[in-house]
């Protein structure tokens, strides 16, 4: 059943339009995480990407489009509020850096500590 979950996941993060994407993000993490999780300092960049005004440069997008990811996996177990926490804190399978940083450096290793809370409520 996980497995089937983490797939459709996966297939909606690859098949959903940016614009969704970028809104779905602001609506469960705010607009600034959203910010950090896409590498940018303005906040309101995401809110011109959520609209379709503008595209985020390409790595933005990947690391958005995993974050959107990661966050439907999480709210399948968790409420918006521990997703959100999940992300800002500092978290012992990614030697206690926030997922949300982590996302730019080892974006595989934040996916597989996201199935690992999940595994070990």
């Amino acid at each position: 059943m996980a497995l089937a979950f983490d797939r459709a996941a996966h297939n909606q993060a690859t098949r959903t339009d940016l614009p969704t994407v970028v809104r779905y993000l602001q609506d469960v993490l705010g607009q600034r995480l959203t910010a950090v999780i896409a590498g940018v300092s303005d906040a309101k960049a995401v809110g011109r990407w959520g609209r379709g005004a503008q595209t985020p440069h390409p790595e933005a997008e990947k690391r958005l489009r995993l974050a959107f990811q990661i966050t439907q996996l999480l709210l399948s177990a968790e409420s918006p509020g521990t997703v959100r926490a999940w992300f800002l804190g500092m978290n012992p399978e990614l030697d206690d850096e926030s997922p949300a940083l982590m996302l730019a450096k080892e974006p595989a290793k934040v996916l597989q500590a996201a199935r690992f809370f999940l595994a070990n409520p």
